[in-house]
């Protein structure tokens, strides 16, 4: 329940074709992978259109990043849909995901045609462009997570745990133990003033969707064992 220190204003309700049309417009611009993508978020939803404010945002980046896949789409997904319910969910999805989508497609049946005509080093300059993007999206949202030294010393331990443990499980294993250090040493005194997101899910809806997700988590590891 939002508190009275936190702002008790909705965010107007967007239709999916303006929802589509402004995740179109990143999804042909965006370059690089999740981490990337997540800056160019920051920028156009909390710098430049202010659907969220950075609280927010930093909780929807947490989330995401507890859960299996890229987070990058899942955020987009979540905007959509506090933003425009259902279909706004889907047209951010749409929206992002077609243009690399096509430009992949068409990109892999022109390296089969015309492979031998590309340049050589093209892809690698390609590479390290994106190391510059992912670059400057890291320190983005470094200096506005990480204000401190006891921060800054929690995220350098957490890089270099799954850089030296490159596992799936120390992933989850250090964002669980990194969001339980948060609870111990990082309550703050009082609440922040923050815009209140509106969850456009019904209970039933969320549970089911929970349950779902558990059960695949559990039986698609037994089906992949099976076939082979």
């Amino acid at each position: 329940m939002p508190t009275d220190s936190q702002h008790h204003s909705t965010p107007s309700r967007l239709d999916a074709w303006t929802i589509f049309l402004v995740f179109l417009r990143l999804g042909l611009t965006s370059f690089g992978g999740p981490i990337a993508h997540l800056g160019y978020f920051r920028e156009e939803f909390v710098q430049r259109r202010r659907w969220l404010d950075e609280r927010s945002y930093a909780d929807l980046v947490a989330l995401c990043q507890f859960l299996p896949g890229p987070a990058s789409s899942q955020v987009g997904l979540a905007i959509g849909l506090l933003r425009g319910g259902y279909r706004g969910s889907l047209a951010a999805w749409a929206g992002f995901t077609l243009p690399s989508a096509i430009a992949l497609t068409l990109f892999a049946l022109g390296i089969a045609t015309w492979g031998d005509a590309l340049p050589a080093g093209v892809l690698q300059g390609l590479k390290i462009v994106a190391v510059a993007v992912v670059a400057q999206a890291v320190w983005g949202m470094a200096r506005t997570l990480c204000t401190d030294a006891p921060r800054i010393a929690i995220a350098l331990a957490a890089a270099s745990t799954v850089l030296l443990l490159p596992f799936i499980w120390s992933q989850v294993a250090v964002i669980a133990a990194a969001g339980l250090i948060g609870v111990v040493f990082f309550r703050p005194a009082t609440t922040e003033a923050h815009v209140v997101l509106p969850v456009a899910v019904k209970r039933r809806a969320a549970l089911t969707a929970l349950a779902l997700f558990f059960a695949l988590l559990m039986l698609l590891p037994l089906l992949a064992s099976g076939t082979d």
